[in-house]
């Protein structure tokens, strides 16, 4: 099965990126430092801060659609990125470390399957899930703090 992880496109967060601490709080954002990796995850390179990087974290709408499942939380984008990731029939390592809830929608929205599991078998999850014709994209998000993570395409 080809599948296609990708991280967030870049040009929503360029502008964000100029704006001093207080017109980031009028947007519901904050600039951090990364103090320790992993554990500051940015959502468009899909890869950890380093230590002494600078990130924001902000809310994100992930699910835009008009479903009872459309949702948002925060995420961090790093300020240092340049371009989203794009990772074919791949997981990024950034999800295999993790604790992972796997959400399968079918193209208007509608969840039809979910899982927990280990991120060392989100290929597997994709696999499962795909094989639902229905099944469109899956979202990706961190179990235990419920972030969006990434989102996964058929290739």
């Amino acid at each position: 099965m080809d599948y296609v992880i990708s991280g967030l496109p870049l040009p929503p967060f360029q502008p964000l990126f100029e704006l001093d601490a207080a017109a980031l709080r009028a947007h519901g954002a904050v600039r951090v430092v990364a103090d320790a990796q992993p554990g500051y995850p940015c959502r468009i390179t899909l890869e950890d801060a380093a230590p002494g990087e600078t990130l924001l974290l902000l809310p994100w709408t992930h699910l835009d659609l008009a479903t009872p499942y459309r949702a948002g939380g925060p995420i961090f984008v790093r300020e240092a990125a340049r371009a989203r990731a794009v990772f074919r029939n791949t997981v990024p390592e950034q999800q295999r470390s993790r604790l992972l809830s796997v959400r399968a929608y079918d193209a208007e929205g509608w969840m039809r399957d979910a899982e927990v599991d280990e991120g060392v078998r989100l290929e597997a999850l994709v696999e499962r899930f795909f094989a639902d014709p229905l099944v469109a994209f899956l979202q990706v998000h961190n179990a235990r703090r419920g972030c969006y993570a990434c989102r996964v395409d058929r290739a």
